[in-house]
């Protein structure tokens, strides 16, 4: 058994492999809450600008990146990181990958948006890219002064910034792929 050095709570929890940072109903989930309702909020206050099969797509990649990125640095094979108030997964670390849905979901209306009424060319998409890295940093450094995310190994927002500025621009490309340029909504 190896034995890193944590917190007292932390190195307790070593021998069961379960690292408990809180038993309370408290800021994190308040957190995952709210995150939650403001982007199913914003889903139904923005006015419809794709089909149905697209506004799908576009709230699945968010969930799907998320899932994938928080069930793989979380846990294989090493965990970078964990979600919410214990390192087993629990319903509001399953509702806070749900929050990602929204999330994408807004990247893809606004890019929409932008592009159709030519605010954006293709010189600008990384400025389009980065000031939405910056957006989800923010979001995540609030996750983490609230306790929804716990880094471990080394990791930090520095890797979150690599990782957010290889899906958006992943989502950018994806979007150019499921959605024709003359296709009007």
């Amino acid at each position: 058994m190896v034995v890193h050095k944590a917190r007292p709570k932390e190195r307790e929890a070593s021998v069961t492999n379960v690292i408990t940072y809180d038993n309370r109903f408290n800021a994190n989930e308040w957190f995952v809450i709210l995150g939650l309702c403001a982007g199913i909020i914003a889903l139904f206050v923005l006015p419809r600008r794709f089909p149905n099969r697209l506004s799908v797509l576009y709230f699945m990649c968010g969930v799907t990146f998320g899932a994938f990125f928080d069930l793989t640095l979380g846990e294989i094979p090493v965990s970078f990181y964990n979600v919410g108030d214990t390192s087993n997964y629990e319903t509001f670390d399953f509702l806070s990958i749900v929050m990602y849905g929204p999330y994408s979901y807004v990247f893809f209306y606004v890019y929409d948006f932008l592009k159709l009424n030519q605010k954006i060319n293709s010189k600008f998409i990384p400025l389009y890219i980065f000031i939405w890295t910056l957006l989800s940093l923010g979001i995540e450094w609030c996750g983490v002064q609230l306790g929804v995310f716990h880094y471990h190994h080394g990791y930090g927002i520095q890797v979150s910034f690599v990782i957010y500025l290889l899906v958006h621009s992943a989502w950018v490309l994806f979007f150019h792929l499921v959605k024709p340029e003359t296709t009007q909504y």
